[in-house]
């Protein structure tokens, strides 16, 4: 069986790679996103309505709560910490059915880039290279 340290993938040993780099960077992204949104629906939730406001305010802590995720998940992924990565490959996977509900719903420009980068995501965290970067079997 070949070794799956980064040495094997031809890396040096703290060369991190382009997978992972690029997984790193993508989670943060969204997370950088989430936060631009929790800014406007704060907004939002200053010029609702009062009957509205309670659901507002959960959707706002929510999207806020799914921000520092992303954000705790790429600094640990940064740090090649293991425990990071099937969490971080499950929240890319929801990206999926989320962008196949807005292409029917009549989003498709939105849609379909949503579920690109779900799908990109996925594939750079279950890259063999970021997989041995961890120290993963």
């Amino acid at each position: 069986m070949p070794d799956p340290t980064p040495r094997a993938a031809g890396l040096a040993a703290n060369e991190t790679p382009a997978s992972l780099r690029w997984a790193v960077r993508l989670l943060l992204a969204q997370a950088v996103a989430l936060a631009g949104l929790v800014v406007f629906l704060i907004y939002q939730d200053v010029a609702a309505p009062a009957s509205s406001a309670r659901n507002a305010g959960l959707v706002t802590v929510y999207a806020a709560l799914m921000a520092a995720i992303l954000g705790l998940l790429a600094l640990a992924l940064r740090r090649r910490s293991g425990w990071a990565r099937g969490p971080a490959i499950v929240l890319q996977l929801l990206l999926l059915p989320l962008g196949y509900t807005m292409v029917n719903g009549g989003l498709p420009a939105l849609g379909v880039p949503v579920m690109l980068v779900g799908l990109c995501g996925a594939g750079a965290l279950l890259a063999p290279a970021t997989r041995a970067a961890l120290n993963l079997r």
